[in-house]
C-alpha cells in the first residue's frame, strides 16, 4: 500500500513538473489571474472559488485531458534509485542490440555521405531558398536525382537484428519452451494468450456493436450506427479525452474520425502551434540535411506507387521535412530504448561541447516511413493539424516499431506474440510453414513494422488504427497478423516454398478487419 502511495506521489510530481512547462499552464494561470477580478469571488473562499470557476469556464476539463494525455505515454514509475537508462529499457541486453543497431545505422548513413560527397547539412543559398518557398506546395512536382541514395535499411534487414537477439541469461542448451523454439524470435518476455487478449480486448466481443461490421449495408442502421453516431457527438460536446478513448474502441464513425482522433491525442491547435509548424517550415526552407534526400526517396518509392496515397506526396514532403528540424520529438527518448544519434562540428568530433543531434529530431527514416504518416491525410486537410497529429501518434506509438525493446507494445514483443499464437492456436499451419522455409514472421513482419499501412484498404486501415488508439495498445497489429493468416490457411497449407505463400498473402486489400479480429479473438478455440 505504502508503495503504491509513493508511486502515484511520483507520477503526480512528475506530470506537475511537465505540465509547468506547457502552454496550458500559462493559460491557465492567465485564468486563475483574470478570475481574482471577477466580484463574485471572496477571499474567504478564495480556493473554491477558483475551482469552480475552472470548473463552469471549461479549464478544468482541459487540464483532465493534459493529465490523462501525460498518463498514456508516462512509463510506469521505476524505482526511485533506477538509472534513467534503466527507464529507457530495464533490460541490459535490449539496451545493448538497440545501441549496436544504432551504429550500424550510423555507419550506413556516413559512407553514403563519403561515397557521394555530401554534407550532413548545409545552408540554402538565398536563391535556393526562394526556389523552395515558391515551390512549397508543389514539391512533387520536383524530380531531383535520387539515383545515388538509397534507404539506410529496410524492414528485412531489422528482422535479422531481431533473430539473432539472445539473453545471455541463457545458456544455448537451455530451452525457453518448445512454442518458442519453434519460431524466429528467441527471447524469453512474456506476451498474453488469447484468453488474456480476450479480457484485454473485450469491446471487440461478438455482443458488442462495431463499426466495421454493424454498420454495414445488410444491418440497418437504427440497430446500431444511428445510435453509436449520437453518443459520438455528445462525447466531442463534452471534450472528455477519457470518454473518447473508451468510445473509440467500438470505432469510429468518418465524419466524427479526425475530431476524435485529436481529443484523444489532446490536440488542439492554438495560433502558437500554428507558428511553431511555420518556424519548422523556415528551418526547412534555410537548412537542406542529408536526410531530407532520404525522405524524398522513400515517399518515391511508397506513398507515390499507391493507389490509394500518391495524391497526399506534398503533404507528405511537408510534414516529414518539418518532422526531421523538430527539437521537441527529442522529449520521447526519455522513454525510448533508442537514443538520438550524434554529430560533431567539423574538427571537433568527439568534444561534447561540439556536439549536436543529427537530424534536429534525432529519427533517422527508414524504407517506409512515410506510410505512418500518408492515411493521416485523409483526415487532416490543414498541414500544420495533420503535423501535429502525426508527431504525436509517432512519439506515442510508431517508435515502438523501430527500436529494440521489452514493452509488450514494441516490435520484438508482438513478434513474438504473433508467432506464439500461431504456434499455439494454428499447430499445423505454422509447422508446416517452417519445414517448407516459410517462417510466418518473415512475411508479417513488413505489416507490423508499418501498422499495416500500405497492405489494407484505407477504410479498413483506419478502423485498425482506432483500436490503437482506444486500447493505447500497439498488441492489436499482432492479433490481426495471426489472423490473416488463419483465414487464408486452407490455401497456406497448399503451398510447397516461401514464394507461394508470399504470393497467398501478397493481397490484403480486400480484407475486412474487424471480422478478422472478432473470429479469431472470440471463436476460436482455446
Amino acid at each position: 500500500m505504502l508503495q503504491e502511495e509513493s508511486d502515484l506521489s511520483l507520477i503526480i510530481a512528475q506530470i506537475v513538473q511537465k505540465l509547468k512547462g506547457s502552454n496550458l499552464y500559462a493559460q491557465l494561470e492567465r485564468q486563475a489571474w483574470a478570475c481574482l477580478q471577477r466580484p463574485e469571488i471572496r477571499l474567504e473562499s478564495l480556493k473554491e472559488d477558483i475551482k469552480d470557476f475552472f470548473k463552469v469556464s471549461g479549464w478544468e476539463k482541459k487540464l483532465q485531458n493534459a493529465v490523462y494525455s501525460e498518463l498514456n505515454v508516462f512509463p510506469l514509475p521505476s524505482h526511485p534509485s533506477a538509472p534513467p537508462e534503466h527507464l529507457k529499457e530495464p533490460l541490459v541486453y535490449m539496451r545493448k542490440a538497440q545501441g549496436s543497431w544504432e551504429k550500424r545505422i550510423l555507419k550506413s548513413l556516413n559512407s553514403m555521405c563519403t561515397e557521394l560527397s555530401i554534407p550532413l547539412a548545409r545552408k540554402r543559398p538565398v536563391g535556393e531558398q526562394k526556389e523552395l518557398l515558391n515551390k512549397w506546395n508543389e514539391m512533387g512536382t520536383d524530380e531531383p536525382d535520387l539515383s545515388l541514395f538509397r534507404p539506410v535499411y529496410a524492414p528485412k534487414d531489422f528482422l535479422e537484428v531481431l533473430i539473432n537477439l539472445r539473453n545471455p541469461n541463457y545458456e544455448n542448451g537451455d530451452s525457453l519452451s518448445f512454442r518458442t523454439h519453434l519460431g524466429l524470435i528467441q527471447v524469453p518476455l512474456k506476451v498474453k494468450d488469447i484468453p488474456e487478449l480476450k479480457e484485454c480486448f473485450v469491446e471487440l466481443g461478438l455482443n458488442t456493436g462495431q463499426l466495421g461490421i454493424d454498420d454495414s449495408t445488410q444491418v440497418p442502421p437504427e440497430l446500431f450506427e444511428n445510435e453509436h453516431v449520437r453518443i459520438g457527438q455528445k462525447v466531442l460536446a463534452q471534450q472528455d479525452s477519457a470518454a473518447a478513448q473508451q468510445y473509440i474502441r467500438q470505432g469510429s464513425p468518418t465524419a466524427l474520425r479526425a475530431e476524435l482522433w485529436a481529443l484523444i491525442l489532446n490536440i488542439s491547435s492554438q495560433p502558437e502551434d500554428i507558428l511553431y509548424y511555420e518556424q519548422l517550415k523556415t528551418n526547412v526552407i534555410q537548412h537542406d540535411l542529408l536526410v531530407d534526400s532520404l525522405i524524398y526517396k522513400d515517399v518515391k518509392l511508397t506513398a507515390s506507387n499507391d493507389d490509394y496515397y500518391f495524391v497526399f506526396e506534398d503533404y507528405l514532403y511537408q510534414v516529414l521535412l518539418c518532422f526531421s528540424r523538430d527539437t521537441s520529438v527529442l522529449g520521447h527518448f526519455a522513454y525510448n530504448s533508442a537514443s538520438p544519434p550524434k554529430s560533431y562540428i567539423r574538427g571537433k568530433l568527439g568534444l561534447e561541447e561540439y556536439a549536436v543531434f543529427y537530424p534536429p529530431n534525432g529519427v533517422i527514416p527508414f524504407h517506409g516511413f512515410s506510410m505512418y504518416v500518408a492515411p493521416l491525410c485523409f483526415l487532416y486537410h490543414e498541414p500544420y493539424k495533420l503535423y501535429q497529429i502525426f508527431r504525436e501518434m509517432y512519439v506515442r506509438f510508431f517508435f515502438r516499431l523501430h527500436s529494440i525493446s521489452s514493452h509488450p507494445s514494441g516490435i520484438v514483443s508482438l513478434c513474438l506474440l504473433f508467432e506464439t499464437l500461431l504456434q499455439t492456436y494454428l499447430p499445423q499451419l505454422f509447422y508446416h510453414l517452417r519445414e517448407i522455409g516459410a517462417q510466418p514472421l518473415r512475411i508479417s513482419f513488413k505489416w507490423m513494422v508499418r501498422a499495416f499501412s500500405g497492405y489494407l484498404a484505407t477504410d479498413q486501415l483506419l478502423l485498425l488504427w482506432d483500436r490503437i488508439l482506444g486500447y493505447n495498445s500497439l498488441e492489436i497489429l499482432a492479433v490481426l497478423a495471426a489472423a490473416v493468416f488463419a483465414f487464408r490457411a486452407v490455401n497456406l497449407m497448399e503451398v510447397t516454398s516461401l514464394a507461394a505463400a508470399e504470393a497467398v498473402l501478397a493481397d490484403l486489400s480486400t480484407l475486412k478487419v474487424m471480422p478478422l479480429l472478432q473470429i479469431f479473438l472470440f471463436a476460436t478455440v482455446t
